[in-house]
């Protein structure tokens, strides 16, 4: 009995998820530009939260992101363990069952809206609650596998924390808060594509109608550069409203002459070449554009800092 027993103890026992693959289901990364926009939206909106709700407001923003994050891996799970940039998730990888992941996202999408709504005010957690529904359903069950336009509307899922954190102040949605919408909104097509052309193979093994897939490289590449063309005067009227300045004007000319040269780099190139030295423009603009993004946010930062003081803006 002794030797069964100690048999027993060398089998292989199921694996048991920890807390970091739970974690992992709620996209990190991608939650840390949400709280961060978010965070630009209230602090430069007029009129203020108390401390205490400003902190509600964000965690429930990031809770309310994370359950978009685990529908989304519990939806893409299959094409997810297609896909080498997502076959480790924690679903595809099977630490994590579907179920879970599709239990964990329904109740902090719950918690998140409803405690947003107590925090702050009901249009914000209206808006929350579209924004899961937008990113979850229309997004991930609907466009992603239907269209090759799927990140450019489903891109608005990633544009409205700032618009969230906006309306969380102030209860109503501004032209302030539709630019910064707008600017996230508009970025987010050129940042994904760029992404596509060098991750060879992964769209198409994995049945997703990328444009890359559908249209083709060359397309693409003149895709990139009209959208950052049509980017350019977005991100720099966000410097003539009451949230920008000349601070925030001298940051958006640098970095959209830098984007528009990369863009328009990128569109010159030839397939052939691309490949020959790696994607290394392709690669530089994608790079270049999580800078970019976060450098806009930041320059608003800047100025609702010098306001504060009575510097700057207009």
């Amino acid at each position: 009995m002794s030797d069964i027993n100690a048999f027993e103890d060398l089998a292989p026992q199921p694996f048991e998820a920890g807390f970091g693959d739970y974690f992992a289901l709620l996209k990190p990364r991608v939650m840390s530009l949400v709280v961060f926009t978010a965070l630009v939206g209230i602090l430069v909106a007029p009129g203020a939260l108390n401390p205490i709700e400003g902190l509600a407001a964000i965690i429930f923003i990031a809770l309310g992101a994370g359950a978009s994050g685990a529908l989304n891996m519990w939806w893409d799970a299959d094409i997810d363990a297609v896909m080498r940039r997502t076959r480790g998730r924690p679903v595809p990888s099977g630490r994590v069952e579907p179920g879970e992941a599709l239990g964990l996202g329904v109740a902090l999408s719950g918690i998140a809206v409803v405690m947003l709504g107590l925090s702050t005010n009901l249009a914000a957690a209206g808006l929350l609650a579209f924004t899961i529904f937008f990113y979850a359903v229309v997004y991930s069950m609907w466009l992603k596998r239907a269209t090759p336009q799927n990140i450019v509307i489903g891109g608005a899922a990633g544009a409205f924390p700032p618009m969230i954190g906006w309306v969380a102040v102030t209860g109503t949605v501004s032209l302030e808060a539709a630019l910064m919408f707008a600017l996230i909104f508009m970025w987010t097509p050129p940042h994904f594509w760029a992404l596509a052309l060098f991750m060879k193979g992964d769209y198409s093994d994995a049945g997703v109608p990328m444009l890359t897939v559908t249209h083709g490289r060359k397309v693409t590449r003149n895709h990139i550069l009209a959208y950052t063309v049509a980017l350019v005067p977005v991100a720099l009227a966000v410097g003539f409203t009451s949230i920008g300045g000349p601070v925030y004007l001298v940051i958006a000319g640098v970095l959209n002459a830098a984007f528009l040269l990369g863009a328009w780099r990128i569109w010159r190139r030839d397939e052939a070449t691309a490949e020959a030295d790696g994607y290394r423009t392709e690669k530089g603009f994608f790079r270049l554009s999580l800078y970019y993004l976060f450098a806009h946010f930041v320059a608003l930062l800047i100025e609702a800092t010098l306001a504060r003081f009575g510097i700057g803006g207009w």
